[in-house]
Parts: structure tokens; sequence; C-alpha cells
């Protein structure tokens, strides 16, 4: 299995300087430990450094300095996922991101056959040194990078819903990240501009329902690579690879349970690229201190478990996938 993925992946790499209209695939895999251990539906939640990949606009609900780092051991050791992220709060309910993601593949073997060139069948069966060896003739080693740069700015509102009932607020979370994309293989270079925007609302289900028991409410979009995004190689062609515009949408329920001090949240995402992928997530927080996590997407299952003393944070996720599951761990500091 393992010689086949990499077979598979070499021919991939290989196959994007043709055919490219899945070059921007690798940021589908997603950052951060929290969001995948609720199985990616963390859109309309936001609220780490993960969030700049997720949905820009939730970072400023961070008000303070975070930085997370993260790796993850994709399909069974084949491949290495790597993140790092930095947000930093400014005055006016302001705050800026830096996401950096890289996909690595290591060890990729190739079978150049140089020395079969010229010769037929019969040569290749007559002479030993002529017949396949399996033996790899060299092996390089293929990165894929993500670097983003977000903005957010959060705004409130207090909506006056009559004489006879109350004021409702309301918060308005309104983001963008530019994006820098750099892909190596094979002592070739292909890079990529790309732009998003999003934004989120959140409310309070138990004051507009006047029902005391019931919590927030938060609904998100993210249109990610609005501005026709496309990798161009350093061939002699210029050949450009094609990443698609997605549209994600997001919904999350955040439940309090005071007897437990404790509180529930349900998530919902869904991405409009290829086969429209839905997202299910469901966590379970207490006091701050420690959450427990579990996911469900395209019929994969996801959880996870987090644990923060003194503003260090411990993550942990695991995935499972028809390739290989996958663990990752990370790590956050605030201050």
């Amino acid at each position: 299995m393992r010689k086949f993925l990499l077979t598979v992946c070499f021919g991939l790499l290989i196959c994007a300087l043709q055919a490219g209209r899945y070059a921007g695939d690798f940021m589908l895999i997603g950052s951060g430990v929290r969001a995948l251990g609720m199985g990616g539906a963390y859109s309309a939640i936001a609220d780490d450094g993960s969030a700049v990949y997720w949905n820009a606009s939730g970072i400023s609900q961070i008000r303070e300095t975070e930085i997370t780092i993260m790796r993850a051991f994709l399909y069974e050791g084949l491949a290495y996922y790597d993140n790092f992220t930095v947000c930093h709060p400014l005055p006016n309910e302001v705050t800026l991101g830096f996401n950096w993601t890289r996909l690595t593949i290591a060890d990729v073997p190739i079978y150049n056959e140089s020395h079969l060139v010229g010769t037929n069948i019969d040569q290749r069966a007559a002479f030993e040194e002529l017949q396949l060896t399996a033996i790899p003739d060299g092996k390089f080693d293929s990165t894929d990078d993500l670097f983003q740069f977000a903005f957010s700015k959060h705004l409130r509102q207090i909506v006056d819903l009559g004489w006879f009932l109350y004021d409702l607020p309301i918060d308005y979370y309104l983001g963008a990240n530019f994006k820098y994309i750099r892909r190596k293989m094979m002592g070739y270079t292909g890079d990529g501009t790309g732009f998003d925007f999003s934004g989120m609302i959140k409310t309070s289900l138990g004051l507009l329902t006047d029902v005391d028991a019931l919590g927030d409410i938060s609904m998100s979009l993210n249109l990610q690579d609005l501005a026709n995004t496309a990798i161009t190689w350093d061939v002699e062609s210029r050949h450009k690879d094609e990443v698609l515009f997605n549209t994600k949408l997001g919904l999350a329920y955040f439940q309090p349970i005071k007897r437990w001090d404790s509180t529930i949240i349900f998530a919902f995402s869904k991405d409009f690229v290829y086969d429209k992928t839905d997202y299910f997530g469901l966590a379970w927080q207490y006091k701050d201190f420690s959450e427990l996590r579990f996911g469900w997407y395209d019929n994969n299952f996801s959880t996870g478990i987090g644990l923060e003393l003194y503003n260090i944070g411990l993550d942990y996720a695991f995935l499972t996938n028809n390739l290989g599951n996958t663990n990752r761990i990370g790590l956050s500091f605030r201050f």
C-alpha cells in the first residue's frame, strides 16, 4: 500500500504540470487541531489561530496574542503537515493574523530508466543489465507551502426590538486574508496569490426567544479564492494551475450547562467545491480547562481532546481516512 501511495502521489505531482484543476487540494486538508477534531465543522466557531484558514473574520474574537504550532502525520506516515499561526489584537476590536502551512512528501523515488533508451524488448529480456531492478535512480522531496495574512474587525450593534421587548446585541465579524502559495518538486517551482473574504454573525438565542436557558448562535460565510487564484510554474510554457473558488458556510450553537460549569457546542459546515462536502462537529467544554471533540465528514470520523493550563494549550486529534488514519498534535500559547 505504501509503495502504491508513493506511486500515486508521484504521478499526481507530475500531472500537476499539465492538468491542474486540483492544484490547491493540499489546502483542503485544513489547519489546526481543534478544528479537525470536530471534523472540520469550524468556520462558525473560528476562535483560535487556525481561524485564519477556516474563517479569518473570527480572529477578532482573539483578544490576547496567541501562537500555535501543529504537526500532523498523514496517511500512515506518507506525508507530514505542519502549521504555525500567530494572532495579535490591536485597539478598536481589530486583530491581525498570520498562518503558515506546509505539506511535505519526503523521499519520493525516481525511476528515470535512462539506461533503457534505445533498447527493445528482446534486448531487455536477454541481458540482465538491461532489466528493471526496482532500485530507484534517486529521490526527491515535494513541498507545498501556504502563507496567509489576515485582518479582522469586530462590530457590535444593539437592536431595539420594541417597547414591549428588549435590546438584542448582535456581534458582526468581518475579515479578509491574502494568501501566497508556493509548490516545489523536482527542481521546479510554482507560485501564486489569492484572496479570501469572510464574515460571521453571532447573537444570543436566549435573548431572541426569551428563553434564558438557551445559549448563543453564530452563522458564517467564507468566500475562498475569489480572484481566480492560479499557480504559475517556472517552466518554459509558464503553465498555470487553477485553484477553484469555494464557498464555505457555517452554523454553530453554544449551549451552556451552568450546573456542570460546561458548554456543549454543535457545529455544521458545508463546502461547495467539488462534490459539496458536509462537516458535523460536537464539543463538550468544561470550565475553559478541557474539551472533548467529535466530528463526522465525508464518511470519516474524528475525535480529539484539548487541555489548557496557565495559558498553555495542548491539543490532540485523531482522524480516519481511507488512505490511512491521521494523528495531529498541537501547542498554543497566549500572553
